[in-house]
């Protein structure tokens, strides 16, 4: 079968309702590649997708040529504003531009200063590239953004300092063990500020509610038992992702230490290490964000009366959001 299929405008090509599809479709959302696309070959797939939703496709394209105009598009141009996203803010930027903040997280014998630092510049970070790809469909007070960024920065910065100063009071351990256990302490603190940002930035579906779709896209009505289960999925993701970037590397990390070769030449351990944070990055990403479905099914009969009334469909759809 071919790699490519038929080109539907605003789809993925790959199956969303199976774990490797989603996979395939987010190393395509996350592809550096697209950080170096021109001006011009950026307006020359706009153009190209402009003339197929006209029906006016020159003679001799392919659907491979179409998904690739496609995937450019939706790597550089926000869906809602129009406008181009600064390069540092693209999820096809999130790995090379995030990569150095953790390498700065997980960096060995860190002062309270620098843990301050780096867990401020990972928030920061982090909150510039979840503003730059908003759904920006329906306007949201520039408040409800700064409040999940303080929230997640307050969290972060309190939880790695106040677990560094239980450490370092800590006299059951000794020196080589205090410092491996340090090297842990970015990931709950990282975890716990992702969460803590979900919850601040969303906590108005709550009590709203989100849109649940039928089988042909139609709002059929507005429910707070799926705008809880989104929550839940996307505050699990974001538990999910720091494990593998903050986890391993301290414990691969641990091992190639003792390695002759990086004994005698420690200059080689911060190059070493920050290519081991770029591969746990690199496999972490696709893999967290490919746990559900951007857009997660639910059946009727768990959600409210009134929404089982309002249609015939067992299973009814939401957007989890990212």
């Amino acid at each position: 079968m071919s790699e490519y299929v038929t080109f539907q405008h605003g789809k993925s090509r790959f199956d969303q309702n199976t774990f490797f599809g989603r996979f395939r479709h987010f190393l395509d959302v996350i592809d550096p590649s697209t950080l170096f696309v021109s001006e011009k070959r950026l307006q020359e797939s706009v153009e190209l997708l402009d003339r197929f939703k006209q029906g006016a496709l020159p003679p001799g394209v392919t659907d491979a040529q179409l998904w690739q105009a496609q995937k450019i598009k939706q790597a550089i141009i926000h869906p809602d504003t129009g406008e181009k996203i600064l390069m540092p803010f693209r999820m096809s930027g999130f790995i090379p531009f995030g990569t150095p903040v953790v390498v700065g997280l997980l960096l060995p014998n860190q002062t309270l200063v620098s843990t301050i630092f780096w867990q401020w510049l990972n928030q920061s970070h982090n909150a510039c590239v979840n503003y730059s790809n908003r759904n920006a469909s329906k306007p949201a007070p520039g408040s409800k953004f700064f409040q999940g960024y303080l929230g997640a920065v307050t969290s972060a910065v309190s939880i790695a300092v106040g677990l560094n100063v239980l450490i370092q009071k800590a006299r059951r351990f000794s020196p080589t063990t205090r410092l491996l256990v340090q090297r842990f302490i970015p990931f709950p603190a990282v975890a716990s500020a992702n969460v803590c940002n979900v919850v601040l930035m969303r906590h108005s579906e709550l009590s709203e509610g989100i849109s649940v779709l039928d089988d042909n896209g139609n709002v059929v009505g507005t429910s707070k038992v799926a705008a809880r289960r989104a929550l839940v999925e996307t505050a699990l993701t974001r538990v999910v992702l720091p494990v593998p970037i903050l986890i391993l590397p301290p414990i691969m990390m641990a091992a190639l230490e003792k390695l002759p070769l990086l004994q005698r030449r420690p200059r080689l351990v911060l190059p070493v290490h920050s290519l081991v944070c770029l591969a746990a990055f690199g496999l972490a990403l696709p893999l967290a964000i490919s746990l559900f479905p951007q857009m997660s099914q639910i059946g009727v009969n768990e959600l409210e009366p009134e929404i089982a009334m309002a249609t015939d469909c067992k299973i009814v759809t939401y957007n989890k959001g990212l």
